[in-house]
């Protein structure tokens, strides 16, 4: 099926209780045995399963192409599930420009842990192999398109250089989805997904989650993690990203059209240094983004303003349509200064404003940006 129809029915069953075709909320944390002691229905307690939670993940593990899937109680844990699977004596080979949340967890949740991570830019294939560590490099993490400065990384390329060492490949595949991008086509293992993001896409939930391609001892000590850990979403959590997904692929393509044509609007404009989208043909991506993204290049884009911190933070302050606020994804605009929530050991340019485009009317956006940008003129 193609995916506007997994994202409508993939996961979800009419009740056979009452013929209700919305899924109920199951509150219950405990689930009833049967007289020898078992529970023929599947459900013991709500930690472990759940009904809302079971269906969530049937559904992203459609429609990333997965052999199944693990959802948490946000994109963090799902991290913190990844590298809590390594041994002492692991490596994590990252990305340089992966978000800044893994770059947290692998320093200060993981500090004491005897784990290494490495970050090198993998935009750079010789730098990849150069920095994998025979026997010890077991995890191969990376991103693309890449938060906040939009790289383009090669799929099949990290994933071949991954697989000849033995680690496993991960990819979050939140700025894309699979609306756009199916890493396990190009043989990545494991997908990782903030579903705060575009998953749910109303700004009303956090969770995260893994689609594993195949079985392995990562994703196995990821449902660990999530079971015995305690790491899992609620169930209403889970009834609304639910909900988000039937409209995820018309969302994210209409997203996508109206950040391509902001970028288009933004990369001429004499206020502004630089536009980082992938969509634009200047982009040095381009061609490798246009291959590996199918029907749009997603709703983010990075502007750099002409000036330092003080001319961002003063176009951000004054848009009236783009909120300014922290995460993305959402119907509407947003715009948050990056730097400033990353803090003082950021790589990110201090004249760098990433943008979350939602689904106003492109006109009334563009207009917005313009009266913002106007000042920096004079």
């Amino acid at each position: 099926m193609k995916i506007e129809t997994l994202a409508v029915h993939a996961g979800r069953r009419i009740d056979p209780t009452t013929g209700a075709v919305a899924q109920p909320i199951y509150l219950s944390t405990t689930y009833e045995r049967d007289s020898d002691g078992s529970y023929p229905r599947g459900f013991e307690y709500s930690r472990e399963g759940n009904p809302n939670r079971a269906a969530l993940e049937t559904c992203l593990a459609a429609l990333e192409g997965g052999k199944e899937s693990l959802v948490f109680s946000s994109g963090l844990a799902s991290v913190t599930a990844c590298i809590n699977a390594m041994e002492p004596g692991d490596h994590v080979l990252a990305s340089s420009d992966v978000y800044y949340g893994m770059r947290m967890v692998s320093s200060k949740v993981f500090a004491k842990w005897p784990v290494e991570t490495t970050y090198v830019d993998m935009r750079d294939l010789d730098a990849v192999r150069a920095a994998i560590r025979p026997g010890s490099t077991r995890l191969v993490w990376f991103e693309t398109p890449s938060n906040p400065l939009l790289q383009v990384l090669d799929l099949g390329a990290i994933a071949d250089i991954a697989h000849e060492s033995n680690a496993i490949c991960v990819c979050d595949n939140t700025f894309a989805t699979p609306v756009l991008q199916r890493p396990m086509e190009h043989n990545v293992d494991i997908v990782m997904h903030s579903t705060t993001k575009y998953i749910n896409g109303h700004s009303d939930v956090i969770g995260g989650a893994l689609v594993t391609k195949h079985g392995n001892y990562l994703f196995e000590r990821a449902r660990i993690f999530q079971q015995t850990g305690g790491a899992v979403p609620s169930s209403f959590d889970c009834w609304l990203t639910m909900r988000g997904i039937e409209t995820l692929p018309y969302r994210v393509r209409g997203q996508s059209a109206n950040a391509l044509a902001l970028a288009e609007y933004l990369s001429t404009h004499p206020s502004v240094e630089a536009v980082h989208y992938p969509g634009l043909e200047t982009h040095p991506n381009h061609e490798l983004a246009k291959r590996q993204m199918k029907g749009g290049f997603g709703g983010m884009l990075s502007v750099q303003v002409k000036g330092g911190k003080p001319e961002a933070m003063g176009v951000a302050a004054r848009t009236h349509l783009f909120i300014r606020a922290t995460s993305l994804g959402g119907t509407h605009s947003q715009v948050e200064h990056r730097a400033s929530v990353e803090g003082r050991n950021t790589k990110t340019p201090q004249n760098l404003l990433r943008v979350s485009v939602g689904l106003e009317h492109i006109d009334d956006l563009i207009a917005d940006f313009d009266q913002a940008l106007n000042p920096l003129r004079s």
